[in-house]
């Protein structure tokens, strides 16, 4: 069970022209929104990370707008885990359930997966809030992850797993999102 005060969301790379690129753009865009809303409701820290910013554009606007008030955090290597700040600030939140979101797949996804793992944190891939350029890559992205021990989810599983029980306030308001 995924639980929500261990979690905390890794947004990769939506950007700029190459977001515009990605396999089911559009579909992706929905998922990520009601993916970063649900976290937003339940107080589950976000990390958002780009991807050469000054080549690839910002974060396309859908989607910065949900996590307006928060930074972004630059980056030049693919693995998220390559940036010193996000190595800082994915410590000092003290949590150890990474949940991973975003662009490419099979390359910058992939890798922070990747090395997450390899640093002892769980790890769960959010397949409808991932995509690559190609169905292809997004599979085998998918694919090498999980046999490396990512755990495979989706939005609406996720935000469920998180609240664990009707009734509440925020189950009102998660429910609202995937209506």
């Amino acid at each position: 069970m995924i639980k929500s005060e261990d979690s905390i969301v890794i947004l990769i790379d939506v950007q700029g022209k190459l977001a515009e690129l990605m396999h089911e753009k559009e579909q992706l865009n929905k998922q990520l929104k009601i993916l970063l809303q649900g976290a937003r409701i339940l107080d589950i820290p976000i990390l958002w990370l780009e991807q050469y910013p000054q080549g690839l554009g910002p974060t396309v606007p859908e989607i910065a707008a949900v996590i307006d008030g928060l930074e972004p955090i630059d980056k030049t290597c693919f693995s998220a885990c390559g940036s010193q700040l996000f190595q800082q600030r994915l410590q000092a939140s003290g949590r150890h359930t990474a949940i991973v979101a975003g662009i490419e797949s099979h390359v910058c996804v992939y890798q922070t997966a990747r090395d997450l793992l390899a640093s002892g944190f769980t790890v769960e891939v959010v397949r409808d809030a991932v995509s690559s350029r190609t169905l292809a890559n997004h599979l085998a992205g998918l694919e090498r992850m999980s046999h490396l021990g990512a755990g495979i989810t989706t939005v609406e599983m996720l935000l469920f797993e998180w609240l664990r029980e009707a009734g509440s306030p925020a189950f009102k308001e998660v429910s609202r999102l995937v209506r």
